[in-house]
């Protein structure tokens, strides 16, 4: 099984195209190069640079953006530069050379509240992961060695992180206004450091529960089908601006009943039950007309 795959992404700049990766390509550190003299500390640049239509090469934490030279259009070759740039992935080859000294990556973090009293959101000017994960004690951070010190906190109750921010559930002994400097510090230090977040091992874990998701969505009935669907492209991303995640758990065709699993500020949320009844029932009602009844929360 290959580890990378890239997706193709257009940008607002006819002559360049992101080419994102499913994994991190660097630690929080981002390369320009405008030619392949300029490239030397990276070989899969220099590769891409032998591509006559080639005149700059961006890479960062998980894409590889090229601008072209106006010689060809980039419906032409876009598919076979991602073939190329996974190819060259998936064989092990460096994409920045070991002996490159990175630059001290300049990070902010500003907290932002949530529906959720108990939960704050820390939000980082840089992607921190690729995908979500939520952590409901220390045991659970042998693969996250920045949760697992968040967790040395004796106020962290729980944590879940995605993308470029991080979720923090407290223990009601603590108030807010006495603990967010100490904690928007500890990550800013650690962020900017470039130390690992998430080890590749947890990746690995992620691997094989999204493989067994596929799985079981490849054997939902088709309205269970349709439910995931919506949730993926309609609701999740609501409930993330809020720090939360929510996820499918089960359809019963005869009750009508759907249950979702509640993570992050969503989780335990005074205001969820709300959310639920009037944001997501609601929806769920409107485009499966006649086919739910009500919509049941799983806290995560």
């Amino acid at each position: 099984m290959e580890k990378f795959t890239i997706k193709i992404e257009t940008t607002s700049n006819k002559n360049i195209v992101k080419f994102e990766a499913n994994e991190f390509l660097t630690q929080h550190t981002s390369y320009e190069f405008e030619n392949i003299d300029h490239a030397k500390e990276s070989p899969l640049a220099q590769q891409l640079f032998y591509l006559p239509f080639v005149k700059k090469v961006y890479i960062s934490q998980n894409f590889v953006a090229i601008e072209k030279y106006n010689i060809v259009e980039w419906e032409d070759v876009q598919e076979e530069v991602a073939t190329q740039i996974q190819a060259y992935l998936n064989e092990g080859k460096p994409v920045i050379t070991p002996t490159t000294t990175a630059k001290q990556v300049p990070v902010t973090i500003y907290a932002e509240s949530t529906p959720n009293p108990s939960v704050l959101k820390f939000v980082a000017n840089k992607k921190l992961v690729l995908k979500g994960y939520e952590f409901k004690n220390i045991d659970e951070t042998k693969d996250a060695p920045l949760i697992q010190q968040l967790f040395h906190f004796p106020f962290v109750k729980e944590v879940y992180i995605d993308e470029n921010y991080i979720s923090i559930t407290k223990f009601d002994v603590a108030d807010w206004n006495d603990i967010t400097m100490e904690v928007r510090e500890l990550l800013r230090t650690y962020i900017a450091s470039g130390k690992e977040i998430l080890s590749p091992n947890i990746n690995l874990d992620k691997q094989q529960i999204q493989q067994e998701a596929e799985q079981q969505f490849e054997q939902l009935d088709n309205t269970s089908k349709e439910i995931v669907n919506i949730i993926e492209e309609y609701i999740k991303p609501a409930v993330a601006s809020d720090g939360g995640n929510i996820m499918f758990d089960s359809y019963d065709p005869q009750s009508k009943v759907v249950k979702v699993i509640l993570q992050g500020a969503c989780s335990g949320c005074p205001s969820s039950t709300f959310t639920l009844k009037n944001g997501i029932e609601n929806m769920l009602k409107e485009m499966l007309k006649g086919q739910v009844s009500t919509v049941e929360a799983i806290n995560g």
